[in-house]
């Protein structure tokens, strides 16, 4: 079976180290910064008509990573009249978009949660300056919190999606780890080298493949497109937990409130001193 996965070396891994520092801080899987073994096999191939149907599936999955997508659309205004969620907070609201055809059951577990009432009161119970403002957890402890599904729901990744600015995501402990929590990218610029790196990567092992980290089981996007580069030089966000963490939405109004958030005083857990809470979140049709 072909698979278009290989090990990052742990040369590339001191790379990593160095540009995923500042913004780069996860939160709540560990950082893709190092890198055990270079089993560079990715030519051991079989033909695709002797693959079982899930192997085939994972095949058509892992070619859709491997591609750099058509058109990045994730920072438009949402369309006349689809449906975007208010996040009602004690220190503002904030609008989200959601992409439902690159992250369906994200977004029907985010939409579900939100309409049945899971959310409201919950806190944001982790927040982090300049990276991530955290919440979804009914118990306030970043330990709690299940998906509708009944268990962890796998991961949705989308070449077409990046942990930009201002980015929903799934707060996970690992791969296919998903629940009731979430994360809103806040980090206002890209850490200065993290594309240089990448670079590095590709000059090494090419764009045409997904890498994975051996160490914390996950994927590391390096098939960049100019466009998403620019788009992330421009907006700021996380490119390291692109293929980490699922974006299932974005905040296209409200970032003066991420921000506020963002700012307030917390302990050494990252807790906020003083509650920030989620009072409910309402559906609309967007107006224009």
């Amino acid at each position: 079976m072909k698979k278009n996965v290989i090990m990052m070396s742990a040369a590339m891994a001191l790379c990593a180290a160095m540009a995923l520092s500042g913004c780069s801080k996860d939160t709540t899987a560990s950082d893709n910064t190092e890198n055990t073994e270079n089993t560079d096999n990715t030519d051991n191939t079989e033909d695709n008509g002797d693959m079982s149907q899930s192997e085939a599936e994972y095949q058509a999955y892992l070619d859709n990573l491997a591609t750099q997508g058509t058109e990045i659309t994730q920072l438009d205004m949402p369309e006349k009249g689809e449906e975007i969620a208010v996040i009602h907070t004690n220190m503002g609201d904030i609008k989200v978009k959601f992409f439902e055809k690159e992250a369906p059951k994200a977004v029907e577990n985010f939409k579900t949660h939100a309409k049945d009432g899971y959310y409201d009161g919950i806190i944001f119970h982790r927040v982090i300056n300049n990276f991530m403002i955290q919440g979804g957890d009914p118990t306030g402890t970043g330990s709690g919190g299940e998906s509708i599904y009944g268990g962890a729901f796998e991961d949705e990744f989308s070449p077409n999606l990046y942990n930009f600015r201002g980015a929903l995501s799934m707060a996970n402990s690992g791969m296919n780890t998903n629940g009731s929590q979430f994360f809103i990218v806040q980090c206002p610029t890209v850490q200065e080298g993290y594309f240089d790196y990448i670079d590095q990567v590709v000059e090494k092992y090419g764009a045409d493949k997904v890498l994975y980290n051996s160490q914390s089981g996950t994927m590391v996007k390096v098939n960049y497109s100019e466009e998403a580069r620019q788009l992330y030089n421009e907006n700021g966000g996380t490119p390291h937990l692109d293929y980490v963490h699922p974006v299932f939405g974005q905040v296209f109004d409200g970032m003066d409130v991420v921000d506020a958030i963002a700012g307030v005083a917390t302990d050494s857990n990252d807790k906020p001193l003083e509650d920030v809470v989620i009072e409910s979140i309402s559906f609309e049709n967007y107006e224009g």
